[in-house]
């Protein structure tokens, strides 16, 4: 199992009451709601495997050359000339390494990659996994762009955690079928068609999420949209034709913003997850300190129960 970790703590962030505080006053709900996440999900699945996954840059050099829009509107408004800084709120920042230090204490390996994003870490290590014989391999999180990591032949699935972790869906082949009429090997031409306005990306004008399947199902793949479109032949509308030929610079770009890399640099490291605290005096001293005496006590039961 890989985490889409920035994904679990925003989602906590805002769905656990910012009265969670830590013994000296410290808003700690991101912390506790996070660990609780990760409770439920060993606890449920009981993966032998366990890589909670951050983002080393959130906003990468090579996806913003081929889009300069994107995720520009999450960029602060008050950050340095040339530097990102991700807009976050003030009370979730110092929580983040909180997170990262009990997770250590826990023994739950962490991954970053420089210069990519968590979703392609993700992507990494579940490629990794897959290929070293270590499926199946679940991929938590709720950014759709992980769709395009779905295979049932492989035995990797997407747990989508949008409506809750407790009400996640589990995303297959199938689902994806029945949902879009498309695979997760599909996804990723699917969604460079459509865009998404929530990272930055406009899609082609006029085509939306049912036209963008249906004409990848008609023409296989992106490359064969295009075709398509430059085919007096083909059977695309007069308007489809007009509006992907003029979108040509924003297709020969999307591919590269929207397929998450599945060879990023991450580091080899030890992801079995174990059955007790790798830490167990630091991950005392983290509960107390924070006031996570209960989160933490579910953590290490459902490690060692699983």
């Amino acid at each position: 199992m890989v985490l889409d970790t920035p994904t679990l703590y925003f989602r906590a962030f805002f769905g656990v009451p910012d009265t969670i505080r830590s013994p000296d006053g410290m808003p700690v709900n991101a912390v506790r709601g996070t660990l609780d996440f990760v409770s439920h999900l060993i606890a449920t699945y009981k993966p032998d495997r366990l890589v909670a996954c951050f983002d080393a840059d959130w906003r990468p050099a090579f996806r913003v050359e081929a889009i300069p829009s994107y995720k520009a509107h999450r960029v602060l408004e008050e950050a340095p000339e040339g530097v990102d800084v991700e807009e976050v709120p003030d009370i979730l920042t110092p929580q983040v390494p909180v997170i990262e230090a009990a997770l250590d204490a826990l023994g739950i390996a962490r991954a970053e990659a420089p210069g990519f994003e968590a979703d392609d870490v993700l992507a990494t290590l579940a490629e990794r996994w897959s290929a070293g014989g270590h499926g199946p391999v679940d991929v938590v999180t709720m950014d759709r762009d992980l769709y395009q990591m779905v295979e049932d032949a492989r035995g990797i699935r997407v747990l989508n955690i949008g409506k809750g972790v407790t009400k996640l869906e589990v995303v297959t082949d199938d689902t994806l079928r029945e949902k879009y009429g498309i695979t997760g090997g599909e996804y990723a031409d699917f969604a460079a068609l459509r865009g998404d306005p929530s990272d930055g990306l406009p899609g082609v004008a006029g085509i939306g999420e049912k036209t963008a399947a249906a004409l990848i199902s008609q023409y296989g793949d992106l490359a064969g949209v295009r075709a398509a479109a430059g085919d007096p032949a083909s059977a695309l509308k007069p308007a489809q034709r007009k509006r992907i030929i003029e979108a040509a610079g924003y297709l020969d770009a999307a591919p590269t913003v929207v397929r998450v890399a599945r060879d990023a640099p991450v580091a080899e490291h030890d992801d079995l997850l174990p059955r007790e605290p790798k830490d167990a005096v630091m991950a005392e001293m983290l509960a107390e300190k924070f006031g996570l005496k209960g989160a933490v006590a579910r953590l290490t039961k459902v490690m060692a129960e699983r």
